[in-house]
């Protein structure tokens, strides 16, 4: 199988980007898994366990499990009582079938290597009945205005080089059919809009977030000639300036996708 390299690395700049990015989505996130009092949930990818503790706390007595490639990420992780950390790989859960009432995953497809047998493996582990919810990127969905031209370039080049490392900055477009090769029937689709403008309490936050994409993958960008240091630098300075602007705003959206085992 052909391996992925995680274009975002993990150091601790990388780790307070994404703590940021949990604070950012994680409540509408986590209102559309729907948890149930007592419900043995699967987070695929858990990362730093932000996440994973707050599904933890959604409802009573849910038990969670979040399982994570990166060791460094497992050891920089937080605890909680109801919550167990596993090392393991998205494409062979190390779990038996039908065990979990909720699976899911977020930022996760766009890095693996097939994505399809991941989401395969997440319905094996998936109990009759039971749940499985993704939540991705496609980033071609992000707007800013006034327009940043090096941004938008950078952005771009951004995509390329994660197909390069084989990932697919796009795949949130493709969640229905991923779910539907897995042998899913009841499929829904929905998103998870980002809306900021000047004033508004998270714009500077999401600006910086998207900054950070930038900046955390800045080394492979230029090793590779996607780009050029400069360049980068640019366009970093350029959408960071929406900041202080007063007629400035952007938008997103997430790709949702919820199925039933």
């Amino acid at each position: 199988m052909t391996e992925t390299t995680y274009i975002h690395g993990t150091t601790q700049s990388e780790q307070a980007r994404l703590a940021t990015l949990n604070r950012l989505t994680n409540g509408p996130f986590i209102e559309f898994l729907g948890v149930t009092p007592g419900a043995s949930v699967l987070e695929v990818g858990s990362g730093l366990g932000i996440l994973a503790i707050e599904v933890a706390g959604a409802a009573p007595d849910v038990q969670v499990t979040g399982l994570e490639r990166s060791p460094e990420q497992l050891v920089a992780a937080a605890s909680h009582p109801r919550v167990t950390f596993v090392e393991g790989d998205a494409h062979k859960l190390p779990f038996a079938d039908a065990t979990f009432d909720l699976v899911y995953c977020r930022y996760l497809l766009e890095h693996v290597a097939e994505p399809g047998i991941a989401v395969a493996e997440m319905r094996r582990v998936t109990r009759p009945g039971g749940r499985v919810a993704v939540m991705e990127n496609d980033t071609s969905l992000v707007r800013v205005d006034p327009p940043r031209p090096a941004f938008q370039a950078i952005w771009a080049a951004l995509a390329r080089y994660q197909w390069q490392l084989k990932g697919d900055a796009f795949i949130g477009r493709r969640l229905y059919r991923l779910l539907k090769d897995a042998g899913f029937e009841q499929i829904e689709l929905s998103l998870q809009p980002e809306v900021h403008w000047s004033g508004s309490p998270h714009f500077r936050a999401w600006l910086e977030n998207l900054a950070g994409n930038l900046d955390s993958a800045r080394a492979g960008l230029v090793e590779s000639g996607s780009c050029k240091a400069e360049q980068l630098a640019y366009a970093m300075d350029e959408l960071r300036q929406l900041a202080d602007r007063s007629d400035a705003s952007g938008t997103f959206a997430w790709n949702r996708a919820m199925a039933v085992r």
